[in-house]
């Protein structure tokens, strides 16, 4: 049984997807989730096939810093955003596999709403890259639970 955070929504009409230790960046991946919370999925899948064509932006709010201007993200309000393409290509798969859930429960899937949505950072994976003089440092990459 896979555990997920939203526990108050009925089962009978809503779809889950998940996933777990994703290759991909953790504060990307939270800016595009918090783009489209709220939407309607079908808008939603339009939305990251457009980042990841780069004709729409994902705006970055809360990990913004160092990131440049770019004139899509006025749509949003904001002067600061970004084209995660990977975090787009990983939420787009989440999307479609919760589609295909609220297919087999029977339900509507043009009417479909994300209603929440959910970004985890997961633990670092322990590697170790090589350095001069014998030395051995620590080299690991932040995974995201989504």
């Amino acid at each position: 049984m896979v555990r997920y955070a939203a526990t108050h929504l009925e089962p009978a009409k809503s779809a889950r997807s998940r996933g777990a230790y994703l290759r991909v960046s953790f504060k990307n991946t939270r800016e595009t989730a918090q783009a489209i919370n709220g939407w309607k999925l079908t808008r939603a899948v339009t939305y990251l096939n457009n980042v990841i064509e780069h004709k729409e932006a994902v705006p970055m709010r809360r990990y913004a810093g160092g990131t440049g201007r770019a004139a899509q993200g006025k749509q949003f309000g904001v002067s600061r955003a970004r084209w995660p393409v990977k975090s787009a290509e990983h939420l787009l798969t989440l999307l479609k596999n919760a589609e295909a859930n609220a297919d087999t429960k029977g339900l509507d899937t043009g009417n479909l709403i994300i209603k929440h949505i959910q970004v985890n950072q997961a633990p670092k994976q322990r590697r170790r890259t090589y350095r001069a003089h014998g030395r051995v440092s620590h080299f690991g990459f932040p995974d995201t639970h989504e």
